[in-house]
């Protein structure tokens, strides 16, 4: 059960307590006690990018927080694809064919589905196993897809696509964007269709991938930095995607079958009853609420916040060549800066530098000679040398190692 930070000090200090955890703090009694404690439950709201976690007892509550997911594996998996084709019109080392890799497994999900999935379930375990005998009580959503595109889809229409009468995707488009270009906003004119995502930087051709243009806005010369369509391009607003809907679908499948015991409630029930306790649209107030609290007599104005992050670069070699190198990189051997060790500090280390509180982003110089590091303070800008401003690396000897973060970077913010 939880105690006060007094409380805790104390019992560390008297040897009564050893720690378990630093993030979250966890001690544990190293002498008998009564075992008395009191009911406790844990909320979790689920989400496609933040997942809301509160812990009550009673009219309190203990804790709130919020979790940040990766939201770049698609984008990481796409690199790598581009930089495997590129490289097979270069002169580098012979990678052998593999042909027995093609069958995916049952219960399969895309890379970035499937990182999401599993980071949800590790936080949902983890907080259950530090409270005592506690209440689990989890909100999905459920989303029809298809009724969310065309509200009036009965019947058999739910076994027809969006193209369903159509020649093909193109004239869909068309019709889609009423014959209009997107882009100059006039009609009666010879009509193309267009990437929005290039096809060479992983796009493919799904209609929510596609547009309407004019032969007149597109011509080559439109496409480079400055043409017409470049530049609407860059304050493009995306064709409305059905990603997030599609991932509480599978999340709430998976709930059913990972916590049987679990209560499993809906936004639904969770808006208006936060609502009645007078809390604010967060995600730890989701929690707060879906936990099924009655009453709330003592809140903390603080909550913890996790973040997700890439601990290292898996790419063998880089799309650009670094500047200065004597040697091509034949074969494709990886950069000594691109590691997530060094002298004793690992990548998203909460440090310490004079005054000064950060997090390791990176490392500089070589494996063998390389004494520095970069550090970004909490609003991700670079903690600079004192007397090198224009430096962005810190000697490693200057920084004092507060705690480990693993790949989550831990903070703890006030309530608005």
């Amino acid at each position: 059960m939880p105690c006060s930070n007094k409380k805790a000090r104390m019992l560390l200090k008297s040897g009564q307590a050893k720690i378990i955890k630093y993030n979250p703090f966890t001690i544990q009694l190293t002498t008998a006690t009564g075992e008395s404690v009191q009911n406790v439950s844990i909320g979790i709201d689920t989400g496609a990018k933040y997942i809301g976690v509160a812990i009550t007892s009673e009219d309190k509550v203990l804790a709130k927080g919020e979790i940040e997911l990766r939201d770049d594996i698609s984008d990481n998996i796409t690199l790598r694809s581009i930089l495997r084709r590129g490289r097979r019109n270069r002169n580098i080392r012979y990678r052998q064919a593999r042909f027995l890799n093609r069958k995916r497994k049952l219960g399969w999900l895309p890379p970035s589905v499937q990182s999401k999935l599993d980071a949800t379930f590790i936080w949902v375990d983890k907080f259950f196993s530090l409270v005592p005998n506690p209440k689990l009580v989890i909100e999905v959503g459920k989303f029809d897809i298809a009724k969310m595109i065309n509200p009036d889809i009965k019947g058999i229409e739910y076994q027809n696509g969006n193209c369903q009468g159509y020649y093909d995707v193109r004239y869909f488009v068309f019709a889609r964007d009423n014959y209009i270009c997107q882009v100059c906003k006039k009609k009666n004119k010879v009509l193309r269709i267009h990437h929005i995502i290039y096809k060479s930087c992983g796009g493919t051709d799904r209609s929510d991938n596609l547009i309407t243009v004019c032969t007149d806005c597109h011509t080559s010369d439109s496409h480079k930095a400055g043409g017409i369509l470049y530049k609407w391009m860059k304050n493009k607003k995306k064709v409305k995607q059905y990603k997030e809907p599609t991932f509480m679908n599978i999340v709430r499948k998976r709930t059913f079958i990972r916590y049987p015991d679990a209560v499993i409630t809906y936004g639904s029930i969770t808006t208006p009853r936060r609502k009645e306790l007078g809390l604010d649209k967060t995600h730890y107030n989701d929690a707060i609420v879906i936990s099924g609290i009655e009453t709330i007599n003592e809140n903390s104005n603080s909550y913890f916040y996790y973040k997700q992050f890439r601990k290292k670069k898996r790419s063998l070699h880089e799309s650009i060549p670094r500047k200065g190198l004597k040697n091509k990189n034949v074969l494709a051997t990886r950069n000594s800066k691109n590691t997530k060790y060094r002298r004793g500090f690992y990548l998203g280390d909460k440090v310490k530098y004079l005054d000064q509180i950060g997090w390791i982003y990176g490392f500089a110089g070589g494996e063998k000679y390389g004494k520095e590091c970069v550090v970004r303070d909490i609003r991700g800008g670079y903690i600079k040398k004192i007397g090198r401003k224009s430096s962005v690396t810190i000697d490693c000897k200057n920084l004092k190692v507060l705690y480990h973060n693993n790949n989550w970077i831990y903070r703890n913010k006030k309530s608005e």
